[in-house]
């Protein structure tokens, strides 16, 4: 039995998430498999053409200060984009590709932290090319390996197997075959997932 991460870059509450499931599960003794998608061919599944927090303003206006109370409550920088929501798609492409590389926590940390603390252009290849970088990275051949066929395949297929397990948002965690939606279900998905007697 597995414990997946499933997260878009360009969810706000997946970043909190990233900054914090690796310590709080190694606190447990679990092993994460981070596992990035996409959420706009899921969302246009069920008809939007937008993340709803754009589709539905009111919507929208509470999460920024949710997200905001939320960082500040777990001591994480945040800064709200100038742009939102931002395309990870490149750095998703990565993660997925070299999924289960030690690695791979640390470069969607930083990605985050591009987004969400400095307010950069995720998008931007040199933004992720700084991110592989300062994980003392090949950053030119990451970034290459990115554009290649059958890496934005593979992340098709992710995409796809996510909505084949009725994943609608993100952060999702698949404790086993138990699905838990959001970051306030973290800790809920990390305990059960111990208490199984997998961990």
């Amino acid at each position: 039995m597995t414990f997946t991460f499933w997260f878009e870059f360009a969810s706000t509450y997946s970043y909190p998430a990233a900054m914090q499931l690796e310590h709080k599960a190694a606190e447990r003794g679990i092993e994460v498999r981070w596992q990035p998608f996409l959420l706009g061919p899921i969302f246009q599944a069920q008809g939007w053409n937008d993340t709803p927090f754009k589709l539905f303003p009111a919507k929208g206006r509470y999460m920024w200060r949710d997200i905001e109370r939320v960082c500040d409550r777990d001591g994480i920088r945040f800064r709200r984009p100038s742009q939102f929501p931002r395309s990870g798609l490149l750095a998703a492409r990565i993660a997925n590709w070299h999924a289960g590389e030690p690695w791979v926590p640390a470069f969607v940390r930083s990605v985050y932290r591009a987004n969400f603390e400095h307010d950069e252009e995720i998008a931007d290849p040199q933004v992720i090319a700084n991110c592989l970088a300062e994980l003392k990275l090949d950053a030119a051949a990451l970034l290459e390996e990115g554009q290649r066929p059958e890496a934005k395949q593979a992340l098709r297929d992710a995409t796809a197997r996510a909505e084949a397990l009725g994943i609608f948002g993100a952060p999702f965690f698949m404790a086993g075959d138990e699905p838990f939606w959001g970051y306030d279900r973290m800790e809920q998905a990390l305990e059960w997932y111990a208490s199984s007697g997998v961990a």
